[in-house]
């Protein structure tokens, strides 16, 4: 049964933290899920959360670290002693979730924590997945893998496999490497059990795998598992030997992450921030697309005073300003979040920039007759100036080309000069579109009324 975190419920937990009930407090998370801890957690301030965390079992509380946000994690990490850290919840947590969880502490305070863990294998795993960059697949991996040898019989596989799967929470796949520890297949459970136990593994593992390497990028990582449908991706360095595996859990964390930056950014949000980050925090994110945004007004406000004599003899055209803006930030911004779209899913293939633009200039053009046509009508019916009908049609057909060319170009340009097309997608196409559209609708003004 899904559990509905509610303000009664908090409000409870935190009387019985205020009156040190361990008992009762234990019980009302006992039976709760890592991720709806991890939840309440959030809504109680540092001593209370503390108070309750230490109230969970190793395994749980292990499961529960590597649920909660980072700035949480951090904020537990500051109060918890090392030794309570390392022991207590280290020792239970898979290699990858333990580095993600000391990884942005000192050098000095992580020696510290490495040095409390009893397990000297598991510290070396750890020490080994810190010295990768976290966005790269050395950085997403974990070390807990069952691994075979080719030459190595079905029975002692089974016993390797009944021994390496202690440690190891889930068992996706069977990786097979030779006497270089390189990677050369999988091996089927299936196969496995109902093959001789004298067989050779070299006999019946599959040799096709998909791999990447260390440095590979994690939206690449993601793509691949997203387009292949895997579950676990195995990683190998630059000669090929078996690093160790990526999971789905932590893909879907990186899609989730990619998803929430694209769409700050499309929003004008320089940076990753939170609704809880301090008022500097935000403002740093927020303040350059607002600056951005205020020069590209002060642009268009210029534009309009150029023609201030023109719209004083025809005020009529200025009541289209607002309409012919909108219309082109919207085209410009469904144009631009359709490419990139297309680049985040690696879906666009060897489609040419000509043939995507002259894609987009087809649909533009529709688009444009259809919304040209019906504010034509408009106009025709209900203004007594055939100039105005002829110019606002004129001029919105124009802008949303215009919009379109713009919103399908900047994206792939961005792309190509390695910066992230998710700027294209917010103030950036909607403040060039708002000043060459009035630029557009002004001059055809000028033309079909000879004083604007």
């Amino acid at each position: 049964m899904q559990f509905e975190l509610t303000r009664e419920y908090i409000d409870d937990l935190r009387e019985l933290i205020d009156q040190k009930n361990e008992n009762e407090a234990k019980a009302k998370i006992e039976d709760l899920h890592a991720a709806d801890i991890a939840d309440i957690l959030d809504e109680l301030n540092t001593e209370e959360a503390v108070y309750l965390f230490l109230l969970l079992d190793a395994d749980t509380g292990a499961d529960v670290l590597a649920e909660i946000e980072e700035d949480d994690r951090r904020r537990f990490i500051k109060v918890l002693p090392i030794e309570v850290i390392a022991k207590k919840f280290i020792d239970h947590m898979d290699s990858d979730d333990a580095a993600d969880l000391i990884g942005g502490l000192s050098e000095e305070k992580q020696e510290e924590i490495l040095s409390q863990i009893e397990d000297v294998e598991t510290a070396g795993d750890i020490v080994d997945l810190l010295h990768y960059d976290e966005d790269t697949a050395g950085g997403l991996m974990g070390k807990e893998l069952v691994i075979v040898n080719e030459n190595w019989t079905v029975l002692t596989c089974l016993r390797e496999l009944s021994r390496q799967a202690e440690d190891i929470d889930e068992i996706y796949y069977v990786y097979v490497v030779n006497d270089d520890n390189k990677l050369i297949g999988t091996l089927s459970l299936k196969k496995m059990i109902l093959s001789p136990t004298s067989a050779k593994i070299v006999n019946i593992y599959e040799p096709d795998v998909m791999s990447v390497h260390t440095d590979a990028s994690d939206e690449e990582v993601s793509l691949i598992m997203e387009k292949y449908d895997l579950v676990a991706l195995p990683v190998v360095d630059s000669i090929g030997r078996l690093m160790g595996r990526i999971t789905i859990d932590d893909v879907v964390d990186v899609i989730r992450d990619e998803a929430e930056k694209d769409y700050q950014m499309a929003s004008g949000i320089s940076e990753d921030i939170e609704a809880s980050d301090s008022i500097w925090l935000q403002t740093r994110a927020r303040l350059p697309w607002l600056l951005i945004g205020l020069a590209g007004g002060i642009l268009s406000a210029m534009v309009i005073s150029t023609h201030e004599s023109g719209l004083i003899a025809t005020p009529a055209m200025a009541f289209f300003i607002p309409l012919i803006t909108a219309m082109g930030g919207n085209v410009g911004v469904q144009s631009s979040a359709i490419i990139v779209q297309g680049l985040a899913s690696n879906s666009l293939g060897f489609e040419s920039t000509f043939s995507r633009l002259l894609r987009e200039l087809g649909g533009a053009f529709v688009n444009g007759i259809t919304c040209s046509s019906l504010l034509f009508t408009y106009n025709y019916f209900f203004s007594d100036s055939y100039a105005l009908t002829i110019s606002v049609s004129a001029a919105l057909l124009s802008v949303i080309i215009f919009a379109s060319a713009t919103g399908t170009l900047i994206p792939l340009m961005l792309n190509k000069i390695k910066i992230d097309p998710a700027l294209a997608t917010g103030p950036f196409i909607t403040t060039l579109n708002d000043i060459i559209g009035l630029l557009i609708y002004l001059s055809i003004g000028a033309y079909f009324y000879g004083v604007i």
